[in-house]
């Protein structure tokens, strides 16, 4: 018989008691429709107290506090634009408007916004400047850092209620995770590197979706080529990574072909999530019996049992996209690989007519109501 988890509070009954009331009444005030809001806000409340309960210093107190208002205050700014796909930008901030990879970010950003999409740079100069200008302010997003150099926020997003200033790596990070729906890399330093690490284990290891990650040199160049050689060599030939990690990434020197490998990638797939042991796919059109058969043969290796099969909305899914169609499969978690080959293989499958044009359609500017250049810790009024 299984254990019932154990409720997560504090050893005081008149404390809990308080917090129940508090978070009831915050609530109430709010018009707070979410069900599951107010349990996990108290479970939120009951950490911060037990971090007095636990007399942590102030420097950790202090840390806590300020990684949750940058959270916060981050999760605000994108709030109004969820139902918008973005591509984060990254690459060096010493690169200057006559070098080719510049020029390269600015087309990218152009095309992407064209599409339909916004743009999320480090806010930096350089490449981040570059695809800043070409997505242009209403479409851009920067989520600058504080550094004792390369600190300040690119002209072209500078003072925008979507630029958000980080203290720390890490919130920031988060955000990028979080929010970005490809990722797109440029020639660049430790910094470009490090996210593109970072994406990328993020996605093998199943700790963030999977989603187009594109590395983009200057026409011929091979920055990124040799890198990829790198990676095949001596990570894939020494058995550090598996032999379909790379199917995790592109490389490529030409825009248009960036362009195309991001925006196809939800041609028919939409998103993902698992419901318990279940993956679910979500897709604009289901493939048919004889299709989903083949498929299941061909990607058998991922399957930890039964097949690749059609399904509706699944209940664990909380009522998200319920217009989507579903497949379903138990997968075994760790072929990330496969399973984003599996993902281009339904990207491949010839659409119903109504469902052929490409899911992106023009977004609507939000207004947001958040004082321009704003530290993300100390918005404290709003």
């Amino acid at each position: 018989m299984a254990r019932s988890r154990r409720r997560y509070e504090l050893e005081d009954a008149e404390l809990n008691r308080l917090a129940e009331d508090l978070v009831a009444r915050a609530a109430q005030a709010y018009g707070c429709s979410d069900d599951t809001a107010p349990e996990l806000v108290r479970q939120m409340l009951v950490t911060a107290l037990r971090l007095m309960r636990d007399r942590a210093s102030g420097g950790d107190l202090k840390l806590v506090n300020n990684a949750l208002k940058e959270l916060r205050h981050a999760f605000r700014v994108f709030s109004p634009y969820d139902q918008v796909r973005k591509v984060a930008v990254f690459g060096s901030a010493r690169t200057s408007p006559e070098n080719p990879a510049w020029q390269q970010a600015h087309r990218f950003a152009e095309r992407m916004v064209a599409a339909g999409w916004m743009v999320i740079t480090g806010a930096g100069d350089g490449i981040m400047g570059a695809a800043q200008g070409g997505a242009g302010r209403e479409s851009s997003f920067g989520v600058n850092i504080r550094l004792p150099f390369e600190q300040r926020a690119n002209a072209v997003i500078e003072g925008d209620p979507k630029c958000i200033n980080f203290r720390y790596f890490f919130t920031r990070k988060v955000t990028f995770v979080k929010e970005s729906h490809a990722i797109v890399l440029f020639p660049g330093g430790f910094g470009t590197h490090d996210e593109g690490f970072e994406a990328l284990t993020l996605i093998q290891t199943g700790k963030s979706e999977i989603v187009p990650v594109v590395f983009v040199d200057e026409p011929d160049g091979d920055y990124w080529e040799s890198w990829e050689h790198y990676v095949t060599s001596h990570l894939g030939q020494r058995g550090l990574i598996s032999p379909q990690d790379p199917s995790l990434f592109r490389v490529t020197d030409n825009v248009e072909a960036a362009v195309e490998e991001v925006t196809r990638f939800y041609r028919n797939y939409h998103s993902s999530r698992f419901v318990g042991d279940v993956l679910v796919l979500r897709v604009r059109e289901a493939p048919d019996a004889a299709v989903l058969e083949a498929l299941s043969r061909e990607f058998a290796d991922i399957l930890a049992e039964g097949a690749i099969e059609a399904s509706g909305p699944l209940a664990g899914e909380g009522g998200e996209v319920p217009q989507l169609a579903r497949l379903v499969l138990h997968f075994d978690r760790k072929s990330m690989g496969r399973l984003r080959e599996l993902i281009d293989r339904l990207n491949e499958l010839e659409l119903s007519p109504e469902l052929a044009l490409p899911d992106a359609s023009p977004h609507e500017i939000v207004a947001v109501e958040i004082s321009p250049g704003l530290e993300a810790a100390e918005d404290e009024e709003s």
